[in-house]
């Protein structure tokens, strides 16, 4: 059964999840990093049940990109040769390369996604396709891979510190080489010890929805304002205050991806009464306007 041309659509699903890095934050901290300046992340995502999900890139993107499907199926075509996608498929594509994806109407796909650069990922990508002579492969599922994925993506919600965005990166080539030795593939995570900075973040998730002071971070790590100030900076790279914002606008940017909220109502879900200096911390941060940023996710991912 052919999709409904009129309900294709790039993302807007039930459950989807998905991060979009600012390119402030890839040139400062991921191009200029000698640590992952040859393997990073640009946008990671979670589209479960995608019906009508649909792509199309007649010159490629700018990206290279893995989308590991767990359940249902769909068609990909890369430079012309196609290939049909079952659960436990995945496909790499080569930056700059002509493709097309679509999801199966009666059988929608589930996918993991991610989009990445630099010339370590390169490499991955050659050494996929000589190892499967193909881009397409079968991976079978596996919780390790989840889990993985799963880190990768909490982290990032967390925050764009230097020492974050280092660790995040680190994983992700992990995460690439899960796809090419996945006999040697069993990792165990445990969780992270709770440490004051870690607490203060998960407080600022929890409440972006809030105008939150310093004074009330410190007050929830128990320290003070001044001291707390200091170690998160020399942790993070960043003031909490400012911390916290790209916070806010990374929950923004969902937003703006995935509802049709107007900007003065995201501005208020993430605890911004002003609509315009709302509108100016995300051109900040983001190098675009909120309504230019919905229009720009409208035609890329």
């Amino acid at each position: 059964m052919e999709l409904d041309k009129a309900k294709l659509k790039k993302e807007g699903f039930e459950g989807q999840k998905a991060i979009v890095l600012p390119k402030l934050i890839i040139n400062k901290f991921c191009v200029n990093n000698p640590l992952i300046a040859k393997a990073f992340i640009t946008d990671i995502g979670y589209y479960p049940k995608a019906q009508f999900h649909h792509r199309k890139r007649p010159f490629g993107a700018e990206q290279n990109i893995l989308i590991y499907c767990v359940e249902g199926k769909g068609e990909i075509a890369i430079n012309n040769s196609p290939y049909s996608i079952i659960a436990d498929d995945f496909f790499v594509i080569p930056k700059g390369v002509p493709h097309f994806y679509e999801t199966d109407l009666e059988n929608p796909w589930t996918i993991y996604w991610c989009h990445f650069r630099g010339e370590q990922t390169d490499q991955i990508i050659k050494l996929i396709k000589e190892k499967y002579s193909v881009l397409k492969a079968r991976v079978p599922f596996s919780e390790s891979i989840i889990k993985l994925f799963e880190n990768l993506y909490s982290n990032l919600e967390k925050g764009y510190s230097f020492e974050n965005i280092s660790y995040v990166n680190l994983i992700f080539l992990q995460f690439l080489s899960s796809f090419i030795f996945t006999d040697k593939f069993n990792f165990n995570f445990e969780e992270d010890h709770q440490n004051m900075i870690e607490q203060s973040i998960q407080f600022m998730q929890k409440n972006l929805d809030k105008g939150i002071k310093l004074e009330e971070l410190s007050k929830h790590v128990n320290s003070s304002a001044s001291h707390f100030s200091a170690i998160f900076k020399k942790k993070t790279g960043l003031p909490p205050i400012e911390y916290l914002n790209h916070l806010k606008i990374q929950k923004s940017c969902q937003y703006l991806q995935f509802t049709d909220l107007r900007i003065k109502e995201i501005a208020s879900k993430i605890g911004i009464d002003d609509q315009y200096y709302f509108s100016r911390l995300f051109n900040k941060t983001m190098g675009f306007s909120p309504s230019e940023y919905r229009e720009q996710r409208k035609s890329t991912k």
